[in-house]
């Protein structure tokens, strides 16, 4: 199959509302599972070893507590509730175990319950974990107690702080949309302004040879028909992104209709001279899209290809193509940089990226972008024609 005709599994969904995608629950469970499997079960299989008759029992409860953890961000109050459980009945077999071992699988699920739940639900969770604070003193002292408290208090902090990391994406998502948004805004305003001024110069022109030259002034009414159709669809689109935001709307400033896919090889040109391979196909005529269209394609084109500069690892070639067909307009850019490194697909996942996807929304289109299975990333946009003339 071509790669460019692929919809990419898009690595980020979610992660600007602060959701986890399945894999990285499911990543998260293996490696909660592997936690608990290592510490409690290793320690319950040694501390098992003088108890002969009450170690099948412990070991059962450690792989019921494991097998809990795979529902840990969908319910994690009651696994909480059931790993404790099960925690302090392993701790009670099994004493050689400490109570902190014994309850590390509920304190991994506090530290996810802090992270997914409001505040409120994860200090009442904190506060029941603390409640086995005496036996902890009772069985190991005041270092006992310390320590249980101490891991305790961390595993909370942990999710604490990882919610707050979680609120910063989504108000750096919300913020780089209603930027995006104020961005197309103005290019609408210029778009619809030289649309508008063509019209008005059609209509003196067809007033002034509408009895010697009928042909040429049907011709410039049906200028001025196709303008108004491309001034609709542009104030659709205004409409669509327009936010009250109390700034100015710059209509008395001086600025030029924005680029095209006309110029797209300026584009490349740009891109070449820093290194990096760029190739160009089109497929279809371009040069009678709608400008919202054929403005949010470029847009797509050229932040995909500085990510590709700035954030692709290891790329020095990267593929473009535009496929305009009779419904939609078809966008790929796709690079040979590395993906294998969190680092790197994560700053994929920025504001361009956002941007990016809040264009092609605006013209009731789809946008998808992730790593692609043989090493490289690709950006893959469907912008619809119809709706925008």
């Amino acid at each position: 199959m071509d790669r460019s005709s692929r919809q990419p599994d898009d690595a980020f969904a979610g992660e600007a509302r602060g959701e986890l995608s399945p894999r990285a629950v499911q990543a998260l469970w293996r490696g909660s599972a592997g936690l608990v499997l290592a510490v409690l079960g290793t320690s319950v299989l040694v501390a098992g070893a003088e108890h002969g008759g009450r170690l099948p029992v412990a070991v059962v409860l450690v792989l019921v507590q494991v097998c809990a953890l795979r529902w840990q961000v969908r319910a994690p109050v009651a696994v909480l509730a059931a790993n404790a459980v099960t925690g302090l009945t392993v701790w009670a077999l099994l004493p050689a175990v400490t109570l902190t071992g014994a309850l590390l699988a509920a304190q991994v699920v506090l530290c996810v319950l802090s992270a997914t739940r409001p505040r409120r639900v994860s200090v009442r969770a904190l506060a029941a974990m603390c409640l086995p604070a005496p036996l902890a003193f009772g069985a190991g002292g005041p270092a006992g107690l310390t320590v249980y408290l101490l891991t305790v208090v961390l595993a909370w902090t942990a999710g604490q702080w990882r919610r707050a990391q979680q609120a910063r994406m989504r108000a750096e998502a919300r913020r780089a949309v209603v930027e995006e948004r104020a961005r197309i805004a103005r290019e609408v305003h210029d778009v619809v302004a030289h649309t508008l001024s063509v019209m008005v110069i059609q209509a003196g022109a067809a007033d002034d040879v509408f009895t010697e030259r009928p042909d040429q002034a049907r011709q410039a009414l049906r200028a001025i028909e196709t303008g108004a159709r491309s001034a609709l669809g542009e104030l659709r689109l205004l409409l669509r992104a327009f936010r009250p935001d109390g700034q100015e709307d710059g209509a008395g400033e001086e600025r030029e209709p924005g680029p095209s896919l006309a110029r797209l090889d300026e584009l490349a040109d740009a891109v070449r001279a820093t290194g990096m391979t760029v190739h160009v196909r089109r497929e279809g005529a371009t040069d009678g899209l709608p400008a919202a269209v054929d403005l949010a394609a470029y847009r797509i084109v050229q932040e995909a290809l500085t990510n590709a500069l700035r954030h692709a690892t290891g790329a020095d070639e990267v593929s473009v193509r535009v496929t305009a067909e009779e419904e939609c307009v078809r966008v790929t850019v796709v690079d040979n940089g590395l993906t294998g490194r969190g680092s790197s697909a994560a700053a994929r996942a920025g504001r361009g990226l956002v941007g990016m996807k809040e264009r092609a929304r605006l013209l009731g289109g789809s946008l998808r972008a992730g790593p692609l299975p043989g090493g490289g990333f690709e950006v893959a946009a469907q912008l619809p024609v119809e709706g925008a003339s």
